[in-house]
């Protein structure tokens, strides 16, 4: 695929407008087993994480954030997946897997390879990172180890900080079994009357208002010095249970089912009912244990019971659980054990003429096509002030965005705001049903209403997951358009740590596409056909499809072919089955991808010509991006869609076409660099394992993507014009 791209901006429209036909895959000539499990897949992917969390050559407290993450991924898979499961055997609708197993089977096979990785994830901290921290002068200290001195600064801590936000309950008679919120970290407590001899359980809350790992005083030793607070707490029962006898404590916690369903209804405020669910997800059912290692018996057995939890369930694991609390550890201020801190730069072509004078970001896209690379490129030199100046531009007339996920503090929900107290039309599609993000993103819906902003929330049964700004702005008596398609979320605080890309365009043909998808999203319009875009649910499938047969084609006739794929996920099947049938035509096609892939490569016959990579590292990998040949003319995509059923069938996603070469060259390049051998990445194999490469023959380390991508856009030179 290295033949130089011959390409315009009107080349690129005729070939997308039948992309709403119906496309057929013969897959009679497949085998059976032809995918991976997505659900084994997706814990592979956290392994990858993990891998790099016990990698000694990773910075410390990188590989402490590493520990954090797999942590914190794990919760959520089983908050949503293993959930979704259970739910589809309690309900009785025990709709096979995309292998064809029942949900049953495969909990089982998840629970094995969850409970390894987990006991994996405890030993890594115990074995490794914790012993490293404490040579690197960073202890998470446990109270046995505390000098008299510390103990009693540490008690008049907890009498005045800790002590008055406690709430012991007592679980007896008359105190039924309480409430136990999810992800929340636990005491179980055992008591005995001195008395009555009578013994009693209580269950202890640790509160999640304070941090996890408390700071101990400074002692002069140089040396930084942690004590988790259910250790603290667990040391100062007697406070709480006066006159009773302390027999045993063991920590504990509990996963439970977090995925929101909602049943939209036409004439129902969507708003409302995703509030009501959220209230509900608070109380949904138990589908993982975590115990102490040390928990007795007694204790093991009444949590079991009141829970309804089953033994698989269960994980016993030394302590501390919840090392997702590695994320405050990973923050300290200690610049010899991150990353070398790396300042995104400016892209080159919004960067200003003159020194101490702003760039003129809408002369810069109406002289050529703009592609960013975050977080290589600044999201605040690019995408925010592309908004602040459309906010701020008295030429500008109208503003139209989707947002699914955005941060708290939001400048782009600010500039959206201050565009429509300056009277311009502003439209804000709000995805208010993005997982997790739902309560703050009907705040920020609700602040923009306030302000006067058009806010929509999308198509009935649809998450409108594309990344769009559509810009109208007044130019001699004409509107022009100014557009940007997204890889990444408008998220400000995540594009300095989500590798994601972005273009700007100000090609009329891209900007009448969006202003009919928008219309299709807030009003009643319907849309079949667009011009350079790739549109989910109608028809971007269908048109990866015909690209995939096209090549395949192509390769059948002799002809040179290629397929370039990187996304986060490759499950859909019929995505799948098109690659296999091009690869038993010829072609050689490379996958990139992030998480869960369902495509098995090398299997002789029907993926000989498939190599699969994962890039896991200091980025989150999360851009999307499709290079087909196409016979010397290469089509090169990007856009927000990954090969999911979701994705293709129940979002609104869109790809965008580049047209520019040297932005075709750019994705052909980055895609030499992330399958080359030279480079460090994790290799599937046909059994489903994943085989990390990092080292050569001689034990060098080999070119780490980010950082090659890194230096090579940091040395980006601003062209003479």
């Amino acid at each position: 695929m290295d033949t130089e791209p011959q390409l315009d901006g009107d080349s690129v429209a005729p070939d997308l407008d039948d992309f709403d036909e119906v496309v057929e895959i013969e897959h009679e000539s497949l085998p059976t087993d032809r995918y991976f499990d997505r659900e084994l897949s997706w814990l592979r992917f956290n392994q990858r994480v993990l891998e790099l969390g016990e990698d000694r050559t990773q910075p410390l407290l990188e590989r402490a954030n590493f520990l954090a993450i797999f942590a914190s991924n794990l919760d959520e898979f089983f908050m949503v997946r293993v959930a979704g499961l259970k739910r589809r055997i309690d309900t009785g609708i025990a709709v096979p897997t995309n292998v064809g197993r029942a949900p049953s089977d495969v909990l089982r096979d998840i629970a094995a390879m969850a409970h390894e990785l987990q006991d994996r994830h405890a030993q890594a901290f115990i074995d490794s990172l914790k012993p490293d921290l404490d040579d690197a002068g960073i202890h998470i200290e446990h109270w046995s180890d505390l000098a008299e001195a510390d103990r009693l600064r540490m008690r008049e801590y907890f009498t005045e900080q800790i002590f008055p936000v406690l709430m012991p309950l007592a679980v007896d008679p008359a105190h039924p079994f309480p409430y136990i919120s999810g992800l929340s970290l636990n005491l179980a407590v055992r008591v005995r009357n001195p008395k009555s001899q009578r013994q009693e359980f209580a269950r202890l809350k640790v509160p999640q208002n304070f941090s996890r790992f408390i700071k101990l005083p400074d002692d002069n030793s140089g040396r930084l010095r942690f004590i988790p607070l259910e250790d603290l707490i667990a040391n100062h029962l007697d406070d709480l249970f006066p006159g009773m006898e302390v027999l045993e404590h063991h920590v504990f916690r509990v996963t439970r089912n977090e995925d929101v369903e909602i049943e939209e209804d036409e004439a129902e405020n969507l708003i409302q009912a995703l509030e009501r669910e959220l209230l509900r997800r608070r109380f949904g059912p138990p589908i993982r244990l975590e115990i102490t290692e040390d928990m007795d018996p007694v204790t093991l057995d009444l949590l079991v019971r009141e829970l309804d939890i089953t033994e698989q369930e269960v994980f016993r694991l030394p302590s501390p659980l919840d090392l997702g609390g590695l994320f405050e550890i990973a923050k300290i201020s200690r610049p010899d054990l991150h990353y070398p801190k790396h300042v995104p730069t400016t892209p080159v072509q919004f960067q200003p003429g003159e020194p101490n004078t702003k760039p003129d970001l809408f002369r810069a896209i109406a002289s050529k096509d703009v592609l960013v690379h975050h977080p290589y490129e600044s999201f605040a030199t690019s995408v925010q002030a592309f908004l602040e100046q459309a906010a701020a531009d008295p030429n500008v007339l109208a503003i139209k965005q989707t947002l699914y996920r955005t941060s708290g503090d939001s400048p782009i929900v600010e500039a959206l705001i201050d565009a429509a107290a300056a009277g311009k039309q502003v439209l804000a599609l709000v995805e208010i049903k993005a997982r997790f993000d739902e309560q703050n993103n009907i705040t920020w819906a609700r602040k923009l209403e306030k302000a006067g902003v058009h806010v929509v929330y999308g198509l009935v049964g649809l998450k409108t997951h594309s990344k769009l700004v559509l810009v109208i702005r007044q130019e001699g008596g004409t509107l022009k358009h100014y557009s940007h398609i997204g890889t990444g979320n408008y998220n400000p605080k995540t594009s300095r740590i989500y590798e994601d890309m972005g273009l700007f365009t100000s090609d009329d043909t891209v900007g009448k596409d969006l202003t009919r998808l928008f219309n299709e999203l807030s009003g009643y319009a319907i849309e079949k056909k667009f011009k350079r875009l790739l549109v989910a649910p109608l028809h971007l499938r269908k048109g990866l499809v015909k690209r995939i047969q096209a090549e395949a084609d192509n390769a059948r006739a002799g002809k040179p072919s290629g397929i370039r794929i990187k996304v986060n996920s490759m499950v859909d099947e019929q995505i799948i089955d098109a690659l296999y049938l091009a690869s038993q035509a010829g072609v050689p096609i490379d996958v990139w991808v992030r998480g869960i892939c369902s495509l098995k490569p090398g299997m002789e016959g029907v993926s000989d010509t498939i190599r699969v990579r994962s890039v896991v590292g200091r980025y989150l990998e999360h851009s999307r991006a499709f290079a087909f040949h196409n016979d010397g003319d290469p089509a090169v995509f990007i856009g927000s869609a990954d090969m999911m059923h979701r994705n293709l069938d129940r979002r609104v996603e869109a790809l965008v076409r580049l047209s520019d070469p040297a932005h075709v060259n750019e994705i052909e390049e980055m895609f030499d660099l992330a399958m080359a051998d030279t480079t460090s990445s994790w290799h599937l194999e046909s059994d489903g394992e994943w085989t990390r490469h990092s080292t050569d023959g001689d034990g060098r380390p080999l070119d780490d993507v980010q950082n090659v991508l890194m230096r090579k856009i940091s040395a980006r030179k601003r062209s003479t014009r």
